[in-house]
């Protein structure tokens, strides 16, 4: 069964930073899509950062670009995001999310391409 569980949200102010970490288990990270969505109180959720982890290729939406940076560990199973220079805009909850094997690169910012989620980690910046 595959679990994600994220954590390292909280509350900083404007020009913080936070550093999100997912765990993944009963899944070993090899050829998959996994990234970081977002979803504010009243908004859709999107996709902010997501990385094919058998090349570590990474894409990200661009109101991050700059600021955040995902990274992989398929050693450790771990998928983390660090996020720099945030801003008020940037409060939301975060999710880890996966898909299953993807042969080739076709990771895309798109929620709905993500079979697995975590739980999310709330984050929270003041001005």
């Amino acid at each position: 069964q595959v679990q994600l569980v994220e954590s390292g949200g909280g509350s900083v102010q404007t020009g913080g930073s936070l550093r999100l970490s997912c765990v993944a288990s009963g899944y070993s990270l090899g050829n998959h899509c996994m990234g970081w969505f977002r979803q504010a109180p009243g908004k859709e959720r999107e996709g902010v950062a997501i990385t094919y982890t058998r090349s570590g290729t990474t894409r990200y939406v661009d109101s991050v670009k700059g600021r955040f940076t995902i990274s992989r560990d398929n050693f450790e199973n771990t998928l983390s995001l660090q996020m720099n220079s945030l801003n008020p805009e940037d409060t939301a909850m975060y999710y880890c999310a996966a898909t299953g094997v993807k042969t080739s690169d076709s990771c895309r910012l798109l929620p709905t391409q993500y079979a697995y989620w975590g739980q999310g980690t709330q984050v929270t910046v003041s001005s």
